[in-house]
Formats: C-alpha cells, structure tokens, sequence
C-alpha cells in the first residue's frame, strides 16, 4: 500500500507541476528513450547478480507491495509458541520434544501457532537449536555464537537484493546521460531540418536525462530504502528467538526466557508485558 500511494504521490507532484507550468505531457512520451534506460538497466542487473538473487526478484516486489508480514499479533504468538516449548521441556524434559523438532510439521505444539508453523526458516532455526541442546551443547556463548553466525548469513543474503535494487538506482542516471547522449547524435543527423523539428529532436534527447534521473530517485532508490528497512524489521522476529532459547538454554525458567525473547522486539511492534501474560495464560496445558 505504501508503495502504490507514493507512487502516485511522486506522479501527481512532477507531472502535475509540469502540466501546470504550461509543459506539454505528449513531448515526455519517448518510449524508445524509455527502452534503453530501462532495457540497459535490466540487462545490467542480470549481468551483475547471482542466480540465485534474479530467483528472488518476484518476491522482492512481494515485499515492497506488502511490507513487514509480522504484526503485533505475529509477535505475541510467537513469545506464546516459545513459551509453551520451553514450558514442555521442562516439564517432561528434552527427549519428550524429540518427536516435536524431528517431524515439525505434524507437531501438534507448533501446529498450535499457524504464523510460526508457516515460517519454514524460523521452525529449522528452532528445531536445529533444540536438537543440538538435545544432543548434549550446554555452552551458552558457542551457541550464542553460532546463532549470530547464522543470522549473519541471513542478513548478507537478504542484503544482496537490497544492494542489487540500489545497484539499478544509482545506474539509471547515467544511463539516461546515454540515451540522451543518443538523442543528440539522432539530432545532430538532422541538423539542416528547420528549427521546429530541431527542437523537437532535442527535447526529446533531453527526455532521457530527467527520465533516468526520476526513476533513479523517485522508485529504485526509495525502493532499495522500503526492502532493507522490511528485511531490519523481520529480522527482529528471529532475534527473539535467538534471545528466547539462549535464555532458555541458560536455565532461565520460561517465563523468564519469554521476556528477554520480548526485549528483542522494536518497540512499535512488542507487546506488553501484561498483553503477554494474558496470551500465555490462554494457552492449553
């Protein structure tokens, strides 16, 4: 919604300006000035990514159509999934929740949270640190360790694409230098054609350096900018539970280790401490 409202915010804002000063809009349309801009700049970003960030493009305009998939309520959810884990650990200690992390998928104590469930990154985070506690790790700064090592990982990942959307923001304006460039060559072929078609040509030309220019900072920028701070926000969600099991593996009882995984949340989308209890009191045995 975001990105559909500022859209039409930076269309209205330049094109309605430049009507209202007396400018004429059918002299913008230079689709073939369009073509390599755009064309060129697509062509680059094929070039200079991995397969594996040109697989992610149609998600990428998921993200910034949508934003954070993670409300509050996700948040709450998750803090009663952590704590309803560590609750039945200790209870019926950590051979009972084998079958749980061995097969999440049909695990009634997951299944339980459906936002989690359907998080298959954040249910193999979980279940791999269950499964090496269960296998005898006990030291809390190895793991600790370990976990900001995987984060890591994650977050060069999802920087890659932030970076390749950037990459095309700061293209786009020399490469509408190169089709202005173009134009005036296409303009100085012409140049014993009077001066109406002239100015025609060279208006035209002209297209190409503000067309680079707005698309550069008024979309891909602000583009790169709306995925990295959606990718920073989800990021918190597998920090709370990095925070969560260290508490947990730490020997804290759980509700204790739920309150540090809530700590680890930014503030305009952590629960309160009451909006917690309440949650967790709900819960089934």
């Amino acid at each position: 919604m975001r990105l559909i409202v500022g859209a039409i915010i930076v269309f209205v804002c330049v094109f309605g300006s430049y009507a209202a000063m007396g400018g004429h809009l059918e002299v913008l349309w230079q689709p073939f000035e369009f073509v390599i801009i755009l064309g060129a700049a697509i062509g680059a970003f094929v070039i200079g990514n991995p397969g594996a960030v040109l697989k992610a493009v149609p998600a990428m305009f998921g993200t910034l159509i949508k934003g954070p998939k993670y409300t509050q309520e996700c948040y709450v959810e998750l803090l009663g999934m952590q704590y309803s884990l560590y609750k039945f650990v200790k209870q019926k200690g950590m051979l009972a929740v084998e079958e749980h992390i061995e097969n999440p998928s049909n695990s009634t104590l997951f299944n339980a949270f459906p936002t989690f469930a359907a998080n298959h990154h954040a249910v193999e985070f979980v279940c791999d640190y269950m499964r090496m506690v269960s296998m005898g790790a006990e030291n809390v700064h190895e793991i600790d360790a370990l976990m900001n090592e995987e984060l890591e990982t994650h977050h060069q990942e999802q920087e890659r694409i932030v970076s390749a959307m950037q990459s095309i923001a700061d293209g786009t304006p020399a490469l509408g230098i190169v089709a202005a460039v173009l134009g005036v060559i296409k303009t100085m072929g012409a140049i014993t054609e009077p001066p109406e078609v002239l100015g025609h040509l060279i208006g035209g030309a002209l297209v190409g350096t503000f067309f680079g220019v707005f698309v550069a900072y008024g979309f891909f920028g602000p583009m790169a900018q709306s995925l990295k701070s959606t990718f920073e926000a989800e990021s918190k969600y597998y920090l709370s539970l990095k925070a969560g099991l260290l508490a947990h593996i730490s020997g804290q009882p759980p509700v204790v280790a739920i309150e540090f995984a809530r700590k680890a949340l930014m503030s305009d989308v952590r629960p309160t401490y009451s909006e917690v209890e309440a949650a967790t009191a709900s819960l089934p045995a």
